[in-house]
């Protein structure tokens, strides 16, 4: 479903009392945000088990890297590079029948009030990983830009295809992070840490630090193992809580978004204090208009 409707689809859920799995990202917007960290609360209150889609916490190689990392295996980390460099994805095309807003919500990857954007709707990931490193902190601002230079054709909605967005975290460390869906190019995705004693590959399970490390315990597939440890929490009583690092995780990518939209360096603050709410006021099989496309210093998307 399009992260648009996560916000009331969870508050639904939990209303019903229901254990619920949540794909990423949460939300699109930081009022959608706010209300999901409050649906998670609610949910804590009652014994819910929240768990994200965010499917690299539930990947043990990641997991050991990540604790040994900062456990000290690199030192003090100064920087991180990340990057989720992908190709294009699908599109579901048009049909004569269908209203601008059927039109829409078919395509809904291409249109920042459904998607959040490629920055929401895919990298979260790698912003999600960067926060992990960094204990689950939030960024104090960020600076970033970005555009659409293989999805010209209107039929792509408003979302761009690259960012690049630099985040500056309370601790010291800076994230200099990219992401595309742009084929032809390269792919790469990875978090490379950068330590006062070495450095690490978050995804390729490989550390070189004073001493060199790499991940060679059991691979399970961590789509299967998020669901194995959501059953099993409902089994054994024992709820688990995603919420607030899905939350935080979701808001970066917002606040990155955000930045590069807008070409200004955006504080964290300023950027929860926003109350714009994406999407129509309500939703009609009508023919809405079509959002604009953000430009940098001029306007558009929010």
């Amino acid at each position: 479903t399009p992260p648009h409707f996560r916000p009331e689809h969870l508050a639904y859920a939990v209303d019903k009392k229901k254990h619920v799995f949540v794909e990423k990202p949460v939300a699109v917007d930081m009022v959608g945000a706010a209300s999901v960290e409050q649906t998670c609360d609610k949910a804590a209150q009652l014994g819910l088990s929240i768990v994200s889609g965010l499917c690299w916490r539930y990947d043990l190689g990641v997991r050991e890297t990540i604790q040994r990392i900062q456990d000290g295996a690199i030192g003090d980390i100064v920087a991180i590079e990340s990057c989720y460099n992908g190709g294009t994805l699908w599109h579901r095309g048009d049909k004569p029948d269908w209203s601008r807003m059927e039109y829409q919500i078919r395509n809904w990857l291409y249109y920042t009030w459904l998607s959040g954007d490629i920055i929401g709707e895919q990298a979260v990931h790698s912003l999600d990983k960067t926060a992990w490193l960094l204990g689950d902190a939030s960024p104090t601002r960020a600076m970033g830009m970005g555009g659409r230079q293989q999805r010209t054709d209107p039929k792509y909605g408003n979302v761009w295809d690259h960012f690049a967005v630099f985040f500056e975290y309370p601790s010291g460390p800076s994230v200099y992070f990219t992401c595309r869906q742009q084929d032809g190019c390269t792919p790469f995705v990875d978090e490379i840490v950068h330590g006062t004693k070495g450095k690490a590959r978050v995804l390729a399970h490989r550390i070189y630090g004073e001493e060199k490390w790499r991940y060679r315990g059991p691979k399970p597939s961590m789509y299967r193992n998020e669901h194995v440890e959501f059953f099993k929490s409902i089994r054994d009583g024992q709820p688990i809580d995603n919420g607030a690092y899905m939350v935080n995780s979701t808001r970066i990518a917002i606040l990155g978004r955000m930045a590069a939209y807008s070409g200004k360096t955006l504080a964290w603050e300023d950027a929860l204090a926003d109350a714009t709410r994406l999407g129509p006021g309500e939703y009609q099989w009508a023919n809405v208009p079509e959002p604009a496309v953000a430009v940098p210093g001029i306007g558009g998307a929010a």
